[in-house]
C-alpha cells in the first residue's frame, strides 16, 4: 500500500473544542449560512460576515491538536509511501500537530484573500471591511475560505490523488458537502479500498469498504496503529 489519501472534516477537530457545522449551540446555530458563508452575504452586509470569522479565528487560535492529528502525522512521518491529508476544515490543527502534505480546500482561518486583485497574506486576528490589501491597496479584503457556491482550493491536484490512492479514508465528515462527499465513491471506483472513520453514519457511508465507528481520538490513532504495523 504506496498511496493513502484521507480526507477530513470538521468531526476530527470537535474535541479539540472547535464546533461542527451542525453543532447546536455553535457559532453557526447563531447565523443563517447565507448571511455568514456565501458571496451574496459578503456583499450585503462585510461587517456581520468579519465579525463571524473574527470569532471562529479566535476560537481556532486556543485550539490545540488532539490524538487524532497527532496520530495522522505520525503516519505521514512513518509509513514508507505517500500520505496526502485533503482537509475540508479550515483550522491550522494538522499542521500545528507535524502534518505537512495537507491541502486546504476550504481554505485558511489564519489567511486573507483581496477580492480586487487575489492577493493572499497572513491574515491579523480581527479583520474589517475597511482595511486595505497589501499589494493593491483596494478595501476588498476577505478571509481566505471558500464560501457556498464558490470552487474548492486545489482541484487539480485532488482528482488525481484520487485515482492514484492505494488507500483512501474519510475522518469526521458529514458526507452532505459537494465535492468531497463523492470522493470516497471516486476513490473506490479508480480502485483504491476505501474506510470511513466516523462517529456515526454519515450520508456517504454506502460508498465505503469497511466502516469505522467511535470517537476520533479513539478510533483514528488504533486505525492508524493498525496501519503502520502492517507496512
Amino acid at each position: 500500500m504506496k498511496k493513502i489519501v484521507i480526507l477530513t472534516g470538521a468531526g476530527i477537530s470537535a474535541e479539540s473544542g472547535l464546533g461542527t457545522f451542525r453543532d447546536e449551540d455553535g457559532l453557526w446555530a447563531q447565523h443563517a449560512i447565507e448571511d455568514v458563508a456565501t458571496p451574496e452575504g459578503f456583499a450585503r452586509d462585510a461587517h456581520l460576515v468579519h465579525d463571524f470569522y473574527n470569532a471562529r479565528r479566535a476560537n481556532a487560535a486556543q485550539a490545540q491538536p488532539n490524538a487524532a492529528h497527532h496520530a495522522l502525522a505520525r503516519l505521514e512521518a512513518e509509513h514508507p509511501g505517500e500520505v496526502f491529508i485533503i482537509t475540508q476544515n479550515v483550522d491550522a490543527l494538522h499542521e500545528m500537530a507535524g502534518s505537512r502534505n495537507v491541502l486546504h480546500m476550504h481554505g485558511q482561518l489564519d489567511r486573507a484573500l483581496c477580492g480586487a486583485c487575489g492577493h493572499r497574506w497572513d491574515a491579523p486576528a480581527v479583520m474589517r471591511p475597511e482595511d486595505a490589501c497589501p499589494a493593491c491597496r483596494v478595501r476588498a479584503t476577505r478571509p481566505d475560505v471558500v464560501w457556498f457556491g464558490e470552487i474548492p482550493y486545489g482541484m487539480e491536484r485532488i482528482d488525481p490523488a484520487l485515482s492514484e490512492a492505494d488507500l483512501f479514508a474519510a475522518i469526521g465528515t458529514s458526507g452532505q458537502v459537494f465535492p468531497a462527499a463523492a470522493y470516497g465513491q471516486h476513490a473506490r471506483r479508480m480502485g483504491a479500498h476505501t474506510v470511513e472513520l466516523n462517529l456515526e453514519d454519515s450520508a456517504a457511508s454506502r460508498d465505503f469498504d469497511d466502516c469505522l465507528r467511535g470517537k476520533a481520538t479513539e478510533i483514528v490513532p488504533l486505525w492508524v496503529e493498525g496501519l503502520l504495523s502492517r507496512a
